[in-house]
């Protein structure tokens, strides 16, 4: 859960579209089946449909989605492909795909990535074909995807093309091994954060009650990529780039106070995970009191953590919130040779009793608003607290966006090794704040 860039637009012109097939109550009443992907009836069109699934638990739940839509849609056959792990090599994989005519008819992407294919025209602009579909609302979904799913880069405005349909959403919250924190005698987070005292000076009173049971034990742990150290730039009113998103604004005196903090943190005696390292194995293995990451760490708690553990959300910082929404989009290849298919098994996809389907596995949380999709979020235990991941959501959380003005992957590639420089006390923070800016808007935004 988590990975934006951009070009020179190139839209496509689809044929006129039929009105697509009624989804609503026959995926409403259907009980997910248990097959494998579903095999073609001769005269069948079939549409291959690609999502990163983390574990082979969450391909088969894809693989029984795809045979229970390619059971409701006439006429369509929906064939499941298992993409690769969580890095960029999945994007680029799907870019290769594109420029060569192979890749698949409707595939997910980070919601970072939604510019960047938008503007190579590897995704195409669904938006007349979600106008003929009878009960379809942009606002059926959490507003902070759609706004970048409607963004039009020509009037710089949302409510135009639609890009995709958003699949999930998710934010963080920290993991924590409430066995560490009772043998600590810290406070629980959880009550602090019900009480309004969940705040970094609390965060690093517990922690440092954890990080005194010895060497052997940490108390905090993320991993190194820009959504954990982001949220410190959210929390104290900075950010990556400026409000227009058309420029840097990583040397603001607002993101310099974040990292300066998140350089305290991780220059604590004993305090945290070296930056850098996979903070979850030693999380899983009981030492680390509090880690931070997404909804998509938890089916792997509910299987590996053997003591016991709940969530709470993160701490404020001089903003309250600034936690993350992030979100990734279900797209339709803009060469499809069935678009009108392509679209109805993308609608499909979002219907609510799919994604409850999906979100139950424990990594997802429903990307549609509504109370219904709330109140079944929070049966998916463990953890018991799901609570918190809502409350990330809802308290000033940032959605995730892609880039039109410039290059996500290249502003990345400057950032993201800056950052870690800093922390791990490379690069000093006045070295960060009087570079970082000029190198980054010359990568990322430089015609």
């Amino acid at each position: 859960t988590r990975d934006m860039e951009e070009e020179t637009m190139a839209f496509l012109d689809f044929r006129e579209p039929r009105r697509s097939a009624m989804l609503a109550t026959a995926l409403a009443t259907a009980a997910l089946v248990g097959s494998s992907v579903a095999v073609a009836a001769q005269d069948d069109v079939t549409v291959t449909f690609r999502t990163r699934p983390d574990n082979e638990a969450e391909a088969q739940v894809y693989r029984d989605v795809a045979a229970k839509i390619s059971e409701q849609l006439d006429g369509i056959t929906v064939e499941y492909q298992a993409g690769g792990t969580e890095t960029a090599g999945y994007q680029d994989t799907l870019k290769t795909e594109a420029a060569a005519g192979t890749a698949p008819d409707v595939f997910w992407i980070p919601g970072t990535d939604v510019a960047d294919f938008g503007t190579r025209g590897i995704i195409g602009d669904m938006r007349s074909y979600a106008d003929a579909t009878e009960g379809y609302s942009d606002e059926d979904f959490y507003p902070g995807p759609m706004f970048h799913l409607t963004y039009d880069p020509e009037t710089g405005e949302p409510g135009g093309p639609l890009w995709g349909l958003p699949r999930d959403v998710s934010t963080f919250a920290l993991y924590l091994n409430l066995d560490l924190l009772a043998e600590a005698g810290a406070e629980d987070p959880r009550e602090l954060a019900a009480n309004g005292e969940w705040t970094w000076e609390a965060f690093e009173e517990v922690g440092e009650a954890v990080a005194a049971l010895g060497s052997d034990v940490k108390a905090y742990g993320a991993n190194a990529w820009w959504g954990p150290y982001g949220v410190w730039l959210n929390g104290a009113g900075g950010g990556f780039f400026n409000e227009a998103r058309d420029a840097c604004a990583l040397d603001t005196p607002e993101s310099i106070a974040a990292l300066e903090q998140l350089v305290s943190v991780y220059s604590m005696d004993n305090f945290a995970v070296a930056y850098g390292e996979d903070s979850e194995p030693p999380f899983l293995a009981g030492n680390v009191g509090m880690f931070q990451n997404g909804r998509w760490a938890t089916p792997n708690m509910r299987a590996n953590a053997g003591f016991d553990w709940d969530v709470v959300t993160l701490p404020d910082g001089p903003v309250p919130g600034g936690n993350w929404l992030f979100w990734g989009a279900y797209t339709v290849n803009a060469a499809s040779e069935h678009p009108d298919e392509a679209w109805q098994v993308l609608y499909a996809l979002t219907d609510p009793e799919i994604q409850k389907a999906i979100s139950e596995l424990g990594a997802n949380i429903p990307s549609r608003v509504g109370q219904q999709a709330i109140d079944d979020f929070l049966t998916f235990t463990p953890p018991a607290n799901n609570q918190a991941f809502l409350d990330g959501l809802a308290n000033n959380s940032v959605a995730e966006g892609p880039l039109w003005a410039g290059s996500w992957p290249q502003f990345d590639q400057v950032m993201g090794p800056a950052i870690q420089g800093v922390v791990n006390g490379d690069i000093s923070v006045d070295e960060f704040q009087a570079t970082i800016c000029a190198e980054a808007n010359a990568a990322a935004f430089s015609d």
